[in-house]
C-alpha cells in the first residue's frame, strides 16, 4: 500500500484489493498455526461476523472517501497539513490523529454507558478471530474514528494518504483479533498486536480495561493503560458477561437503542 502511494497510483482499487489480500492470508495462517484450535470453530457467529465485516468496510471506505476528499477541497491558504513533507511522515501523522482519536473514543466508550450499548457489539465475540477486529455497530465506528477525521479534514490531509492508512489499519485489525499464534518480541510495547490485545476482550474485564490502542501502544504507556499481558491469557474466555447477548447481526445493530 505504501508503495502504491510512493507511486501515484489511484487508491481505488489498490488499497482495497491490498487489504483484501492480506486478510485472507490472516485467515490462511489461522488454520496454520492457530493461537487456540477452538476458535477455528463457528460459534453460531461467522454470518453475523460477514455482514459486519462488509458493512463496516463499505461505510469506513465511503466515509473516508467523501470526508478526504473534502479534505482536498481545502484551499492552499487555509491547509494546515504538511502536504510537502515526505510522503512517510505524512502517513505518520495521519497514522497519530486517527489512532489518538481512536484511543480516546475506545476508553470513553467503556466509560460512558450509551457508548458502552453501542461498543459491546464488538465485545461480544466469543472467540477471537481475524473477523473480529470489523465486528462494531457501524455507528460506533464511525464515533470512533470521527473526530480524527474531522481533524484531517479541517487540516487539509491528501486523500490518498488517509485512504492508505485506513487499508494498513484494516489489515492490522485482522492480525489484532486474530487466532494466530504469532509474537513480536519488545514491539509489543509499541504495536497492538494479538499477544497484547486479547487480554482486553477477557469475559471477567474488571483487571482488563487495558490496552486500548488500535494500532500503537504510546496512548496506553503515556497515559498508563498498558498491561503486558503476553502469554497470560491462558484459558480465560472471552466476550461479555450478558450470555444472553443477541447472536444475529440485525439484533445486534437494534440492541444498543433498547437501552439497558
Amino acid at each position: 500500500m505504501i508503495w502504491a502511494l510512493y507511486a501515484g497510483m489511484p487508491h481505488w482499487p489498490t488499497t482495497p484489493i491490498v487489504a483484501a489480500v492480506g486478510l485472507l492470508a490472516v485467515a490462511a495462517l489461522e488454520r496454520i498455526q492457530p493461537f487456540r484450535e477452538a476458535w477455528l470453530e463457528d460459534h453460531q457467529d461467522t454470518v453475523t461476523d460477514v455482514l459486519h465485516l462488509l458493512v463496516n468496510l463499505s461505510v469506513i471506505q465511503f466515509t473516508a472517501e467523501v470526508l478526504a476528499k473534502l479534505g482536498d477541497a481545502v484551499p492552499d491558504s487555509l491547509r494546515l497539513f504538511p502536504v510537502e513533507s515526505p510522503l512517510w511522515l505524512q502517513l505518520l501523522l495521519v497514522a497519530c490523529v486517527l489512532d489518538l482519536s481512536l484511543y480516546v473514543m475506545h476508553r470513553v466508550s467503556h466509560r460512558v454507558p450509551w457508548l458502552w450499548r453501542f461498543h459491546m457489539v464488538h465485545h461480544s465475540a466469543e472467540r477471537l478471530y481475524w473477523m473480529n477486529g470489523e465486528r462494531r455497530h457501524p455507528l460506533h465506528a464511525a464515533l470512533m474514528a470521527g473526530p480524527g477525521l474531522i481533524v484531517l479534514l479541517a487540516a487539509g490531509a491528501p486523500s490518498a494518504v488517509v485512504a492508505t492508512w485506513f487499508g494498513i489499519l484494516t489489515v492490522h485489525l485482522a492480525f489484532q483479533h486474530s487466532n494466530l499464534e504469532y509474537r513480536v518480541g519488545w514491539l509489543r510495547h509499541v504495536v497492538g498486536v494479538a499477544e497484547i490485545h486479547r487480554w482486553h476482550h477477557k469475559r471477567e474485564f474488571e483487571d482488563a480495561q487495558v490496552n486500548f490502542g488500535e494500532f500503537f501502544m504510546v496512548w496506553d504507556r503515556l497515559l498508563g493503560t498498558f498491561y503486558d499481558s503476553a502469554g497470560r491469557l491462558e484459558e480465560a474466555e472471552v466476550g461479555l458477561h450478558e450470555r444472553d447477548y443477541p447472536k444475529g447481526y440485525l439484533g445486534q445493530l437494534t440492541h444498543p437503542m433498547k437501552g439497558k
